[in-house]
């Protein structure tokens, strides 16, 4: 099928829900997706980073290919491979305890709002339900999760969303004293906010964070569903901040493109869980987690964080010089390979991703004047330069 006729299929049979690129996509390997008449694209997107090992990675094809044959799924009322020994991984890379699996980085997300308030409800008996969130936060489409989602249009179509809710100016230490309370059970961060314009918290910020919750017994809560797993050079970003929050959530890179979001807590969250107050009926399938499992051996490899390192500060080095040379660019910011260009205004940030996307080259616009970029782990200079040259075209 061509683009045309993809365009007009979907035009008639799908809501609506999507203002797709103009290009159509049906393989990938590497760091390169393919189209109809093999159209080549260079992928610093990762499907919004998914899929960080780049595509048809052999590892993990022989997984899917060896456990699709044995055992795709069969539900949670029975024990099955690889669930455990996962939790087992995350709980020890993470320094938490334990771990809920899920589909997605939004059921995570709910999850641990849920998890909150039971939490409050069990150790304080009642009064404990609201929570703090940050300006420009993007926290998944589910109720709570817009709840939770600073960006009024994401919330207000579904008006009433859950209540309880309190937005706190980003990285501003005071705004967060003055609204926190008692009454707090969790405050809500993403460790680097992705949707909001890549944006990573101080540690001024975030240490403040801890000290509030660990003083009353409310939770710090991260979401780590786009900055965790590798993606800024450690395997959480909260590991820059030297601190341990209380739940983690994670989603997109997990299970390298196939659904799996997965909540991680302490033990001291974890006790006010029981049996039949949450669950899943996909989460946490044995395919899913087998091919986890070997997502996270790729990552703990030798020098495979570090080469994430490497190629995150080369490429924040040549975005630096962008930002030196062309006016219309405000600055360059992130962590690792979770990378942004904020441009002046939103006209010059449409043109330049469609110039982009014109040459070949995937990545996406997020806040109206932030490029994005969300390159594989397995990008090299010569993926990088080719990126920074076309946007210094561009520009």
């Amino acid at each position: 099928m061509s683009l045309a006729s993809w365009q007009a299929a979907e035009k008639k049979h799908l809501i609506q829900t999507y203002d797709r690129y103009p290009a159509a996509l049906s393989r990938g390997a590497g760091v390169y997706l393919y189209g109809p008449g093999h159209k080549r694209f260079l992928d610093f997107l990762s499907g919004i980073g998914v899929m960080a090992l780049g595509y048809s990675h052999p590892a993990i094809t022989r997984v899917i290919r060896d456990q699709s044959s044995r055992l795709v799924h069969c539900s949670n009322l029975f024990y099955t491979p690889f669930q455990a020994e996962l939790a087992k991984r995350l709980a020890a890379l993470s320094g938490l305890d334990r771990a809920f699996f899920c589909n997605s980085g939004a059921e995570a997300w709910e999850a641990a709002l849920k998890f909150a308030r039971a939490f409050a409800r069990a150790r304080h008996k009642r009064g404990r339900v609201r929570f703090l969130a940050l300006e420009n936060a993007f926290h998944g489409r589910t109720m709570g999760a817009v709840a939770t989602t600073f960006t009024a249009k994401y919330r207000k179509p579904f008006a009433p969303v859950m209540p309880g809710v309190t937005f706190v100016k980003f990285d501003d230490v005071a705004d967060l004293r003055r609204k926190f309370a008692r009454d707090v059970c969790g405050v809500c961060v993403e460790t680097v906010q992705g949707e909001g314009g890549v944006r990573p918290l101080s540690r001024e910020f975030l240490t403040e964070a801890r000290r509030l919750t660990r003083k009353t017994g409310a939770l710090l809560i991260c979401d780590e569903i786009q900055c965790g797993l590798g993606r800024t050079g450690k395997m959480f970003a909260y590991r820059h901040y030297g601190l341990r929050p209380d739940i983690v959530t994670l989603a997109k890179p997990l299970a390298c493109g196939l659904p799996l979001g997965a909540v991680l807590a302490t033990d001291r969250v974890a006790r006010a869980i029981t049996p039949g107050m949450h669950g899943t009926t996909f989460g946490g399938g044995p395919l899913a987690c087998a091919v986890a499992l070997k997502v996270l051996d790729v990552l703990e490899s030798r020098g495979f964080l570090t080469h994430i390192c490497e190629q995150g500060a080369y490429f924040m080095s040549r975005l630096r010089d962008l930002a030196q040379r062309h006016k219309s660019v405000k600055e360059a910011r992130g962590l690792g390979l979770m990378l942004a260009l904020e441009l002046k205004n939103d006209d010059t940030a449409k043109a330049v991703h469609k110039r982009l996307l014109a040459r070949g080259i995937i990545i996406n616009r997020t806040h109206g004047t932030t490029l994005r970029f969300l390159p594989p782990y397995i990008v090299t200079r010569r993926h990088i330069d080719q990126v920074v040259d076309a946007l210094d075209a561009a520009l």
